[in-house]
């Protein structure tokens, strides 16, 4: 009878948890992950977007208050700007709701710096594409898919 006891409420513990898990955000979401710095894997749908090649394709996720932001060090200068959404949504809006690059210094194996452009993206899921437009130096808006993933603690 003890046993049939300890069998019970140990499935009730798992349904408890199970229901629980339901109710938060769910594990794609980056508000589900504790206030932190993380390293994450940044992949897009085109090499004309990418990580620079120093940074082994990895970017910084920073979450606060349940919010995240990944800072991306591109490859270059040429990407302009950045905009969370679709190019045609980009082309409507003023400069200063765009995403404005910083600019970074880079070091590469060979012991070569390089000075390039980085941005904050916000960014409220990992393992899910996003859409990403960006500009370049020619002025013309592009639509990409991105992903962060791999979220590893800092």
């Amino acid at each position: 009878m003890k046993r049939f006891f300890v069998v019970l409420a140990a499935a009730a513990m798992m349904v408890a948890g199970l229901l629980a898990g339901c109710s938060g955000a769910s594990s794609n979401e980056v508000s589900s992950l504790e206030d932190g710095t993380y390293t994450v894997d940044f992949t897009t749908d085109s090499s004309m977007i990418h990580v620079n090649d120093a940074l082994d394709g990895k970017a910084t996720l920073t979450v606060e208050n349940g919010e995240g932001t990944v800072h991306v060090v591109f490859p270059s200068k040429n990407i302009v700007n950045l905009y969370p959404g679709l190019a045609e949504e980009a082309k409507t809006l003023d400069q200063s709701q765009l995403l404005q690059p910083t600019e970074e210094e880079v070091t590469y194996d060979d012991g070569y710096t390089e000075t390039v452009n980085a941005f904050d993206i916000p960014v409220s899921v990992i393992d899910e594409e996003f859409d990403m437009a960006l500009i370049g130096t020619k002025g013309k808006w592009y639509d990409h898919k991105v992903s962060i993933s791999n979220v590893q603690p800092v």
